[in-house]
């Protein structure tokens, strides 16, 4: 009788937890959007190169506006390529464990993720008008980094400490302006693929 009561409080902890968070996320939606963002930095390294910018020279870096917006559409590229990758992998596990997509938990999620992401996006496009293009990249880290802490008690709680990496790493790119591209490739790169790698070993 114990070990059916231990078995019957086991399901009924795992049905309030598929109620209360969205725990369709796949590891691999994490490799692939690192994947896409290690391209994408060493694409961008090569446009670059080829507007005659030698990036670790240690001078001062004029990007022409041509080449910020080809940056700009870099980026989208990149943010397009990582979503199709989580939306694909997400909608495979759900479907492999026969679990729901849309949910309370997924709007939820979804809400919190999207403020500070939606407040850092405007921040940065005000960046952009004013010609401060060397805050971007720690922009981007910091406000990425605090969408993922606060969107963490609607999914898996390790993707908190994703968020606090990036968000660490964004404050120390603050004090090296010059070398955003090397910390954006770190945060969206390689930690992803890390962290994707570590969540799909976990919860495969």
């Amino acid at each position: 009788m114990s070990q059916k009561h231990q078995e019957d409080l086991a399901h009924i902890r795992s049905m309030m937890e598929r109620s209360s968070r969205f725990i369709s996320l796949s590891g691999l939606s994490g490799v692939f959007a690192g994947l896409s963002a290690l391209i994408g930095g060493l694409y961008v390294y090569q446009l670059f190169k080829a507007n005659g910018i030698e990036y670790f020279s240690g001078e001062q870096i004029i990007i022409p506006y041509s080449l910020v917006t080809q940056l700009f559409f870099t980026g989208l590229v990149i943010l397009t390529f990582a979503f199709v990758f989580g939306l694909t992998f997400t909608i495979r596990k759900s479907r492999k464990y026969d679990l729901p997509v849309w949910t309370s938990a997924t709007k939820n999620m979804l809400f919190n993720l999207a403020v500070p992401l939606l407040a850092g996006g405007i921040f940065c496009l005000a960046l952009l008008h004013h010609g401060i293009y060397g805050f971007i990249a720690p922009t981007t880290l910091i406000f990425y980094g605090l969408a993922l802490i606060n969107a963490e008690k609607y999914t898996f709680s390790d993707i908190k400490y994703l968020g606090f990496c990036e968000l660490f790493l964004g404050f120390i790119s603050l004090f090296y302006i010059g070398y955003g591209l090397v910390f954006w490739i770190i945060g969206f790169g390689i930690l992803h693929i890390l962290y994707g790698l570590i969540m799909f070993k976990k919860y495969k």
